[in-house]
């Protein structure tokens, strides 16, 4: 196995998946902030994991050349983060509005988000992914389609220790603590809005 291959890999990885740091950190940051922390956590990891693996095979089979997803529906994707970030926005008026104080632990759900939601979102937010993955594991074949994407699993592993990380800074947990509530619906929809835009969906 050639080190360039490897190199490849993770340096592809990195460049479709940055903006996903911050929607992990932001994801972490709710899930620590009321009870059942680790649980919150793992589900995070799980629906990264969970959303990313289908990536992989909408690319592998685009690969294929069987074109699960035709290319004019990629744009559409964008109305998953969307609708979860709208989703998110009226549940933070409605504990506003209700008078519970978002940052208050007592009043702030333990689970945080939940696996199907993170994966939506991951995989929603893989447009960029699939345009940069299908023509490589077209020209790679089977066997270094397995290296990159081995290579990519590990890559997800490390990204969600990174979000966990950022999420856990001080600084950073107290402003996500205080803040997440109103970050994350900003976050989904501004992806949402960026995936719908920069695919052309509506003529936009």
């Amino acid at each position: 196995m050639e080190l360039s291959v490897l190199g490849q890999a993770a340096g592809m990885f990195a460049a479709t998946n940055v903006d996903d740091l911050l929607v992990l950190a932001v994801f972490f940051g709710q899930a620590t902030a009321g009870r059942a922390t680790r649980g919150g956590a793992w589900r995070v990891v799980a629906g990264q994991y969970l959303g990313f693996l289908g990536i992989l095979a909408v690319a592998v089979i685009g690969a294929l050349g069987a074109g699960l997803l035709p290319e004019a529906v990629v744009p559409y994707l964008g109305l998953l983060p969307l609708a979860l970030g709208v989703r998110a926005a009226i549940s933070a008026w409605r504990e506003r509005r209700d008078g519970a104080a978002p940052d208050d632990p007592a009043e702030v759900s333990g689970g945080g988000p939940g696996a199907w939601q993170v994966a939506a979102v991951t995989f929603a937010n893989g447009g960029d992914n699939l345009g940069v993955y299908v023509p490589v594991f077209t020209v790679a074949g089977i066997g270094g389609t397995a290296v990159y994407a081995v290579v990519f699993l590990i890559g997800v592993a490390v990204w969600c220790a990174a979000g966990w990380f950022l999420a856990t800074r001080p600084l950073i947990a107290a402003a996500l603590s205080r803040w997440g509530h109103v970050v994350l619906p900003v976050v989904l929809i501004g992806i949402g809005l960026a995936i719908l835009v920069e695919g052309g969906a509506f003529g936009l």
